[in-house]
């Protein structure tokens, strides 16, 4: 729902004091009272997420969750599809096309009508759907490919960058306006390959160290420390074979949770 570790956790936290406050003769239903009380929480924190994201600097990325095993299928692409969802229609697609819950029982969560939780469903399912890998990258070939992509990328070796990367790559990279980090998206080979070309001579001087190659939000990717000494990581979203996106965070907010 809210794409940061700390936000999640705030969440957590706030929904834990009001159950163990509640009155439990009147709870009835401990999940549905959870479910509610947390799927409220997290519409608030949303509102206030907005507006943050008004006032970001550069491309607003989620937070990096770092996973060594196959997690359920909530990658970074379906992250990202649901970051264009509105707090609602993000709320009524999770309870219902992921939770698997009744209409009833989503209208009852988010305070509206069950006809209204349809459409709102609906629309989310449509803006959803380009977020679903059409096929998954077995892990450990997605892996070999992230450990490519890092020596080529700070060797400077751009014919082999070349070779994996899609004519339509893209590349997002999120400083949060706290380290230095491209403030648009990059798009296309040729730009993405220029990009690397020039940050590959100040890898050579100053040096990025892998910490290791992993899963991120449900792609491969790898974490690296970087000249200042920060951590960052990169995802990759692998499609056929080639990189179609490249996701790097480097927002130090962002990466506390990784030390």
């Amino acid at each position: 729902m809210l794409g940061s570790v700390s936000d999640a956790e705030d969440v957590m936290q706030e929904a834990f004091i009001r159950w163990m406050r509640a009155d439990r003769a009147l709870v009835l239903e401990p999940e549905a009272f959870l479910r509610r009380t947390v799927t409220r929480l997290c519409l608030d924190q949303l509102k206030s997420a907005q507006h943050r994201r008004e006032t970001y600097v550069g491309p607003w990325l989620p937070e990096p969750v770092v996973e060594d095993e196959e997690g359920e299928d909530v990658t970074l692409p379906l992250m990202l599809a649901l970051e264009r969802l509105s707090p609602l229609e993000r709320a009524a697609f999770l309870l219902h096309d992921v939770f698997g819950l009744g209409f009833e029982e989503v209208a009852a969560t988010i305070a509206r009508d069950a006809a209204a939780c349809r459409q709102l469903a609906a629309r989310g399912r449509a803006h959803v759907r380009a977020g679903r890998p059409r096929y998954a990258v077995e892990k450990q070939r997605g892996q070999e490919i992230a450990q490519a992509f890092f020596a080529a990328s700070r060797s400077g070796d751009m014919t082999a960058l070349g070779a994996m990367l899609a004519a339509d790559v893209s590349l997002q990279s999120d400083g949060g306006g706290k380290r230095a980090a491209a403030v648009t998206a990059v798009t296309g080979l040729r730009q993405v390959l220029r990009l690397h070309k020039g940050l590959a001579v100040l890898f050579r001087k100053y040096g990025s160290q892998l910490v290791r190659t992993t899963t991120i939000n449900g792609v491969p990717g790898f974490i690296t420390r970087e000249a200042d000494g920060e951590l960052q990581t990169t995802a990759l979203d692998i499609k056929d074979g080639r990189i179609v996106a490249i996701y790097i965070v480097r927002n130090p907010d962002k990466l506390r949770h990784l030390h």
